[in-house]
């Protein structure tokens, strides 16, 4: 599935751009049962996982709530590397740790070793195919263009113009993509910000924790809060509540993933569904800026 990008998105994408993410981190998973234990733990399959390809994955609760999201691929022999954002890395690391117990393999903090860019610009593919530079890879992300390139530390940056992290925020939000961050730690299962969608749970594969929970809400058609994206005035920041007219006392949605420009955001909002239907909605408080809204970059499919 290519999943397709916004107009706007795709013009930027047009000319190869970068920007170093300094607040993403790598962890490595090094071992024989490496790969068998992450698909024991995380929402995507990993132990088909291939080397051509990368998985979007999700760490939850046991009541499938979200604790970390992530990008994984293989590295080395029985080696898994996880990019994933740095303000959630040494919690998912801690916690992953507790359940290898006889298990071959050995968790570290890897993020001294590797710098995380995002990309514009780039080829656009099917989300998750990976390639490989020497000791580099390329992850195709959703959205015209964009990639996440992860390469050694030392290595010079990749070709193409600075990208600021507001302008990468902002690509981010407008692709519908959205990352748990320390402001959103449990405040979603999946498919509250459309993981199963961009392809980041596999209802094939065996038990993990909050696996339960999570195909309870696909299959028994039970889920009234998806991510949407808007447009606003005014800085947002992730966390931020947002108030719907009818209701002014109690948040409707969060926002999941926010890129500001000149006054004005993207922001990519966890909502009630039905809030969608009439109204109004506001950035932080009922009287706060209004949300518009704006198609999302691919389709949902209907619940049945």
């Amino acid at each position: 599935m290519i999943i397709a990008g916004m107009s706007d998105a795709s013009q930027a994408s047009q000319r190869p751009a970068q920007v170093r993410l300094n607040d993403w981190g790598v962890i490595r998973a090094l071992g024989a049962d490496a790969a068998s234990f992450l698909h024991g733990q995380l929402t995507q399959d990993f132990a088909l996982l291939d080397r051509e390809h990368a998985r979007l994955a999700g760490f939850c609760t046991a009541k499938g709530r979200l604790l970390a999201t992530m990008v994984g691929w293989r590295g080395a022999e029985d080696e898994i590397l996880l990019a994933l954002p740095a303000e959630t890395l040494a919690a998912t690391l801690k916690r992953l740790s507790m359940f290898v117990m006889r298990a071959k393999c050995k968790l570290s903090d890897a993020s001294a070793e590797f710098a995380v860019y995002g990309l514009l610009g780039a080829a656009t593919a099917e989300a998750w195919i990976l390639g490989r530079d020497g000791d580099a890879v390329q992850i195709a992300l959703p959205g015209a263009g964009r990639a996440l390139r992860v390469q050694p530390a030392a290595a010079p940056a990749p070709a193409g113009e600075a990208l600021t992290p507001d302008d990468w925020a902002w690509a981010e939000a407008q692709a519908g993509v959205a990352w748990v961050r320390g402001a959103t730690v449990e405040a979603f299962v999946p498919q509250m910000i459309n993981f199963e969608v961009l392809g980041g749970v596999s209802f094939k594969k065996g038990c993990y924790p909050g696996q339960e929970i999570v195909a309870r809400s696909q299959y028994r058609g039970t889920l009234k809060r998806r991510l949407q994206v808007f447009e606003t005035e005014g800085v947002a920041t992730i966390g931020q509540e947002i108030f719907h007219s009818a209701d002014p006392e109690q948040p409707a949605g969060i926002v999941a993933g926010a890129g500001s420009r000149d006054g004005h955001s993207v922001v990519a909002v966890e909502i009630k569904l039905a809030t969608l239907e009439g109204g109004s909605l506001h950035l932080g408080s009922a009287v706060g800026a209004t949300l518009q809204p704006r198609a999302l970059p691919y389709e949902i499919p209907p619940q049945d």
